[in-house]
């Protein structure tokens, strides 16, 4: 379905507001700025702004929504015969190989981290939806692969996959925040992939293979 006028004003407005509130947070970090202060800086007003974001650690986590059910969706789109693990680790290396934003390769995310590691009620956010993704992974995998509702292994594949992508992700962070350029980063997280690939069993591996139709 197209988007609508109204809907693209929003969305529009949504990000405005957003990009201007993380350009405030790297300039002088996270406690520093207020939500009148951003307001004022996007001109709109201070209801407005939590109209958009419920919670002042949302304007720089915006895109967390996307992130509580990233691994959930790339689990549900896996192809007739991939696994579940083998779907997280396709659409893993495709974001590494291709050298993307969402995993942390771009110029400035040492800033950005910055702004994070000061910020307690930032790391606690993080933490959060983290543990929110997890959450989410186990009920998707529970649901896909049929399982008995007092079996564990829904539980422990995602806790497995979860690790998996975290560490890929955490390894890339760490590179990045020393400054080094996300494309020299991006070839050694790809070896690194297939180190964390290999310490995988086979029971993880082969957990909610798509049967054809």
């Amino acid at each position: 379905m197209a988007e609508g006028l109204r809907e693209r004003k929003k969305r529009q407005t949504k990000q405005r507001i957003s990009d201007i509130a993380t350009g405030l947070f790297l300039e002088r970090g996270f406690a520093a700025v207020t939500i009148a202060e951003i307001a004022e800086a996007a001109d709109v007003s201070v209801n407005t702004v939590y109209n958009y974001f419920p919670a002042k650690e949302d304007l720089f986590l915006d895109r967390g929504l996307e992130m509580i059910d990233r691994l959930s969706r790339w689990v549900r789109g896996r192809r007739v015969g991939e696994s579940a693990a083998d779907a997280v680790l396709r659409e893993l290396r495709v974001l590494v190989e291709g050298v993307s934003p969402t995993v942390g390769l771009f110029e400035g995310y040492a800033d950005f981290m910055k702004v994070i590691t000061d910020s307690p009620a930032l790391r606690s956010r993080l933490w959060a939806l983290q543990q929110e993704s997890l959450r989410d992974l186990e009920a998707t995998l529970r649901e896909e692969a049929g399982a008995d509702p007092v079996s564990h292994l829904p539980e422990l594949v995602a806790g497995q996959l979860s690790w998996a992508y975290g560490t890929v992700f955490a390894w890339i962070g760490a590179e990045m925040a020393k400054r080094r350029t996300p494309a020299e980063v991006s070839r050694e997280a790809l070896g690194l992939l297939d180190e964390v690939e290999e310490l995988l069993g086979e029971k993880i591996l082969n957990y909610g293979t798509r049967a054809p139709a």
